[in-house]
């Protein structure tokens, strides 16, 4: 009972690691998307949400079940408890990759963001990127100072994201309210979505020593 209790455990993990995959994925195409108009990767990145938010719908239910008939206790609880939290952000990290893919296809065929501002987008992705593997690093393998280390991780995209708004509010700004708006929004999906790898650090942490690092 014990061994088939684990497998369950480890199939719920496997699907997290799946989760995370897909929105790492999902994130790197929307950004291909946004960059350089590449309507095929726009659109990639709408079926892969659909597939994400199955793969959440499933984590729910077999979390539901094994709480019903294992009511597991101590670190086998806490990890159920974090599958929860972290398929939760995974998510919604689909969802903000998608956010980016739809403002790329609705500007479609130019670049949804003028050139002033890719630079700063590339840089953007490509700390989401090295965050959201890191997640998936943790995830196979629980590390509590591995998944403390996304807070910190954090810090180049709060940077970034302030150097976008300086560009977007300067006195030379040439390009108007309804790019300047565009930028806004796109600058705040890729925060979010480092914010929401941040969140599943923390419940990694909480899942290795039983302390919620946000405490």
């Amino acid at each position: 009972m014990r061994e088939e209790f684990q497998a369950e455990l480890q199939d719920i993990t496997n699907l997290l690691v799946s989760m995370a995959e897909a929105a790492q994925v999902a994130l790197r195409r929307a950004t291909v998307a946004l960059l350089t108009a590449n309507r095929e990767e726009g659109e990639l990145v709408l079926v892969s949400d659909a597939e994400i938010d199955a793969l959440y719908r499933t984590v729910e239910e077999r979390v539901s079940d094994l709480l019903a008939r294992q009511a597991p206790v101590a670190s086998d609880l806490r990890m159920v408890i974090t599958a929860l939290h972290v398929s939760a952000g995974l998510e919604r990290m689909g969802d903000l990759a998608d956010h980016v893919a739809k403002t790329a296809l609705r500007r479609h065929p130019s670049p949804a963001v003028p050139a002033e501002l890719r630079s700063v987008f590339s840089e953007m992705a490509q700390v989401a990127d090295r965050m959201i593997a890191k997640v998936c690093e943790v995830l196979r393998t629980p590390d509590a100072d591995t998944a403390a280390e996304l807070d910190r991780d954090d810090d180049a995209m709060d940077e970034l994201h302030s150097r976008l708004f300086k560009i977007l509010l300067g006195a030379d700004w040439p390009y108007g309210a309804e790019t300047a708006i565009d930028g806004a929004l796109l600058g705040r999906f890729y925060e979010r979505y480092a914010d929401h790898a941040v969140n599943a650090g923390r419940r990694v942490v909480y899942h290795v020593t039983g302390v919620n690092p946000a405490d």
